[in-house]
């Protein structure tokens, strides 16, 4: 059988359906397409600066400067500080290059990093479950809830 027949007999169809095709109705396809992808921005824009704010507050609470969640690997260092967990750690993030273990070398530092976090506010390991699938939320709980900064790791000041 002669596939590359078919193919252009497709391809025919294909092109035949959207010459056929009423301006209006592509018009709003196109329309709502847009509409679609700016609903979905806006939606990521709000999650943002809701991250931010979060991050901010959390910052304060440790006694930090809240500017430095913003700046993007000082931010790191510094939330590393704050949860008790050497920044030298961060250095593991350079494995993620490597295509099997770097994804789960970081998601271990992530489990670690946020074990420590809950642990540095006072919080327990169902919190620490909370801030690895949904961070997003759980921070700003931390930041704008009545959580305490207890030291790095949960030891007093």
């Amino acid at each position: 059988m002669d596939y590359s027949n078919l193919l252009t007999e497709e391809t025919q169809t294909f092109e035949n359906i959207l010459n056929n095709t009423n301006t209006e109705t592509q018009n709003a396809l196109l329309a709502f397409v847009g509409t679609f992808f700016v609903a979905i921005l806006l939606i990521a824009l709000v999650v943002c600066i809701l991250q931010i704010v979060a991050m901010w507050k959390m910052f304060n609470k440790a006694g930090e400067k809240g500017w430095k969640s913003i700046i993007p690997i000082y931010g790191t260092v510094v939330l590393f500080k704050i949860s008790g967990t050497s920044p030298w750690l961060i250095l593991l993030c350079l494995l993620s290059i490597i295509p099997i273990v770097g994804p789960l070398v970081i998601f271990g530092l992530n489990i670690y990093l946020s074990n420590n976090i809950a642990k540095s506010f006072g919080k327990d390991i169902g919190y620490t479950v909370g801030l690895i699938f949904l961070p997003f939320i759980f921070q700003l709980i931390l930041g704008l809830g009545s959580a305490e900064y207890v030291g790095p790791a949960g030891e007093s000041k």
